[in-house]
């Protein structure tokens, strides 16, 4: 295979990952307009895949530099180890779908990438040499943004909610719904749209990376096809849906109306943005899952069903060490398959 078609076959896969997370993410931008029933689902994702694909046009590509550079060592990149951690991500976001968990794409594609570096770097250097194909910088801030996005979200959700009952409190629920049933809408645009602009730009990263190392660019710079590319395919991908992922997130975590709706997508889209701002790849689907958590406690503490966030938060923390183990051993196949050849 030349090197040419061998790039095509990677960038073919990173869409085809992209549209992945875009159905396997369609559940956080369509979950809570769903389940207070401002849209049908059908209309739901025809609304978020639009604003996924505007989101292009806007907030550059810091977040896809630094997954494409900020993690791994592009001397330690190889079409192998892209191929490899591509392999990995999409593996454990297929999984975790059929599982119902809405774990988070952009963990599962950092902690692949990095699989793939690891097991070059162990494979070319020496096995106690392996972290030496990390950037080891980057990472606290992102393993710190897993606890952070959340939490950040949860406590602009819950803060949003006391604001609009103090406003409020002269209307009734049923007054109150009816307002924000329409600017339900507009949150769900905005989440939508932040959550195109971070997710799509992961994507970016990583072909760019596969043109970089191909000798096809000769710094890392995105070109305008590939951010073109990686909208297109999220916001088909979101056209798909997810409705596995759209029942946790949308009713069984915790029982939504219009306007707890309204404040967990505003108070996620601000934290992504925020994020994004920062070039800092983070977890949409941690990010809506926490703002969630925080609306749903205002009422009680036990209005959140406590167990099955339990059960999200342990798919969260495996997402990086499984996604980058399968990856690992996808770079050793993938090796050994080049060797026999």
């Amino acid at each position: 295979m030349t090197p040419l078609s061998l790039a095509i076959l990677i960038i073919a896969i990173a869409l085809i990952f992209d549209f992945i997370n875009g159905f396997h993410d369609a559940a956080n931008s369509v979950a809570t307009v769903v389940a207070t029933r401002v849209l049908s689902p059908l209309q739901a994702v025809v609304w978020a895949a639009f604003f996924n694909f505007v989101s292009a046009f806007t907030f550059g590509t810091g977040v896809a530099g630094t997954v494409g550079k900020g993690f791994v060592k592009l001397s330690m990149v190889t079409p192998e180890v892209i191929l490899a951690g591509l392999i990995g991500a999409i593996v454990w976001d297929l999984i975790t779908w059929w599982l119902g968990l809405p774990t988070s794409s952009s963990h599962a594609l950092i902690g692949g990438y990095a699989g793939g570096a690891l097991a070059n770097a162990a494979s070319s250097l020496g096995v106690t040499r392996a972290f030496e194909g990390l950037v080891r910088g980057q990472w606290p801030l992102t393993v710190g943004f897993i606890v952070i996005a959340p939490v950040l979200g949860l406590v602009l959700a819950y803060l949003l909610m006391v604001a609009i009952y103090w406003l409020f409190h002269k209307s009734s629920p049923s007054r109150m719904d009816a307002h924000f049933r329409k600017l339900q809408l507009v949150s769900a645009g905005l989440y939508s749209f932040a959550h195109g602009t971070n997710d799509a730009q992961k994507t970016m990263g990583i072909i760019t990376s596969v043109l970089v190392t191909g000798g096809f660019l000769r710094t890392f710079r995105v070109p305008i096809w590939v951010v073109l590319a990686a909208h297109a395919a999220i916001a088909l991908g979101t056209l798909s849906g997810g409705w596995r992922i759209v029942h946790t997130m949308g009713s069984r975590l915790t029982k939504l109306r219009p306007r707890s709706g309204f404040c967990a997508e505003t108070a996620a889209a601000t934290s992504i943005l925020f994020a994004t701002f920062l070039k800092q790849p983070v977890s949409t689907t941690h990010v809506i899952a926490g703002s969630i958590a925080g609306v749903g406690s205002i009422q009680r503490v036990k209005a959140v069903r406590w167990a099955i966030a339990r059960k999200m938060v342990w798919a969260w923390v495996l997402t990086i060490p499984a996604a980058a183990s399968i990856a690992a051993l996808a770079f050793l196949a993938l090796s050994f398959i080049r060797l026999i050849a």
